[in-house]
């Protein structure tokens, strides 16, 4: 019989140690570590968050439990009070360094969204991780609420995170938002939380498109009306210039203003856009199409350990929220050599029982389908 890795050693394949340890090494603060290894602690923390344990003497447990098959892991089970310490006084950076390292290295280069255009598609949004303000009070929002805020850009074709920021729940989310460079010819869809004229300019410059909603007390003139198709939803479309003192100030672009009546709900919605080759009916598709995110944000917050946090302090809360993206990235990979239509939650409910076991990954993920059960005649009753 063939020899096998664990299919958590399989799932980290494309995690280069070489690259961890080096970037390890730049994030170390401190004496030398001498009875654990930041490696240890990142096995440690990723195996809870795909396996769902809960708490620092569960991972000790279930690491002791398992540790003639860590060898291959280059790891070894770690003391919950060893785990604590790191977690509290190594820099969290260390795994946000690795999540775009990994990204880089790994990254999923697909435009096959469901529209016709070639151009990268994104959605640009931010979701707050909630945090009690008893035990969390340097995650202060205001009186009765903490929290940590996740912004993230999540490429709608292959529905990985390519752009992910954290930050305090007080920030704004237009702040993270606008340090992230979009590749020229993408366009991004995001709320009216991002609005600011300037920025509009900015990546028009960049040749990235956006398409968002208009305020609703926005002051425009309207330069040229586009014909539009008869028994559609769009009711108009026009292009428009920011008439008011502050957008001509901010140096706002000449844009597209798009009107549509959503025939599921009635409601009518007004997007604007810098993109004046796509059609109305597309537009509004892009916009509508940016709850991939929401439905991203929904998969995280369900499926890794983002809500019971392994210490109280800011850097060992920020270390296990970038662990669990590093999660979410591997196990994102993984999903394009499960079977067609397998989503990140359906493969980690197959690996929180098969974490350890010791097949190909690829078998674990493409099950043989269930053959009918057949009944012995002889059990058969005449009646």
């Amino acid at each position: 019989m063939s020899h096998h890795n664990t299919a958590f050693h399989q799932l980290l394949q494309p995690l280069s140690r070489h690259d961890f340890e080096r970037t390890a090494r730049e994030h170390h603060v401190g004496q030398k570590l001498r009875s654990a290894s930041r490696w240890d602690q990142f096995i440690g923390i990723a195996m809870s968050q795909i396996s769902g344990r809960q708490s620092l003497r569960d991972i000790e447990s279930s690491l002791a439990s398992q540790r003639h098959k860590l060898y291959h892991l280059g790891a070894k089970p770690i003391a919950r009070s060893t785990l604590a310490r790191l977690n509290e006084q190594q820099p969290a950076e260390l795994y946000e360094a690795v999540f775009y390292k990994l990204l880089q290295r790994c990254s999923v280069r697909s435009n096959a969204h469901k529209f016709r255009f070639k151009n990268p598609l994104y959605s640009l949004d931010a979701s707050t991780i909630d945090l009690s303000l008893n035990i969390f009070p340097w995650a202060k929002i205001h009186q009765s609420k903490a929290g940590v805020k996740l912004h993230t850009g999540l490429n709608n074709a292959s529905l990985i995170p390519e752009f992910v920021a954290l930050s305090d729940g007080r920030e704004g989310d237009l702040i993270q938002g606008r340090q992230f460079t979009f590749p020229a010819g993408s366009i991004v869809a995001f709320d009216k939380g991002y609005v600011d004229y300037r920025w509009y300019g900015e990546l028009t410059k960049q040749k990235v498109s956006f398409v968002t909603r208009l305020r609703p007390k926005a002051v425009y003139q309207v330069q040229k009306s586009n014909p539009v198709r008869a028994k559609t939803s769009v009711e108009y479309d026009q292009v428009i210039e920011l008439s008011s003192q502050h957008a001509q100030k901010q140096g706002a672009p000449t844009l597209r203003l798009v009107g549509y009546n959503c025939p599921e709900s009635g409601k009518h919605f007004r997007f604007i856009t810098n993109n004046f080759k796509l059609a109305a009916m597309t537009i509004a598709a892009i916009y509508k199409d940016r709850w991939q995110v929401e439905l991203f944000f929904k998969a995280l917050k369900q499926n890794l350990k983002i809500k019971a946090f392994l210490g109280n302090s800011k850097n060992a809360v920020l270390t296990q929220i970038w662990i669990a993206m590093i999660c979410y990235l591997l196990l994102s990979f993984a999903r394009h050599s499960a079977r067609q239509g397998w989503s990140v939650q359906r493969i980690m409910r197959t690996l929180q029982v098969s974490l350890f076991e010791r097949m190909p990954l690829w078998a674990l993920l493409n099950p043989p389908p269930l053959k009918p059960e057949k009944r012995d005649p002889q059990m058969r009753i005449p009646l």
